[in-house]
């Protein structure tokens, strides 16, 4: 299993709350209507900034608004789910509307092992 994480900027000009809405309310229905693109996803996550939360880390969000995790098999499946034609004619533009696409930082990355707070491990 392999997670496609990517770091999420808004559009320039749309208000943080604006894009939050819209990702939360729209998009994420927009990605699982499409059923040529998710017969390749395992799991969709997005994860919104809190901006209300006070925090002892001094980065604070780090730019973003947000990430979104999408987990395939392996790379293989990913590679199909953005190859696919309905991925590019419906998903694909709906993304332009509010995100900044060339401000996003994507990372591919595997679990290795979980950790719990008894001390734990546990293969992923």
């Amino acid at each position: 299993m392999i997670k496609l994480t990517v770091l999420v900027k808004r559009k320039q000009g749309m208000s943080f709350e604006e894009f939050d809405r819209y990702w939360d309310q729209n998009h994420g229905k927009v990605v699982m209507s499409v059923p040529e693109f998710t017969r390749h996803l395992r799991r969709y996550v997005q994860s919104h900034v809190k901006t209300d939360a006070e925090s002892v880390f001094p980065s604070g969000d780090g730019g973003f608004d947000g990430y979104a995790e999408l987990w395939f098999d392996d790379v293989d499946a990913m590679n199909k789910a953005f190859s696919e034609p309905r991925y590019l004619a419906v998903i694909r533009p709906d993304e332009q509307k509010f995100i900044d696409l060339d401000g996003c930082k994507v990372m591919i990355c595997y679990d290795v092992a979980k950790y719990t707070p008894e001390g734990t491990a546990a293969v992923a």
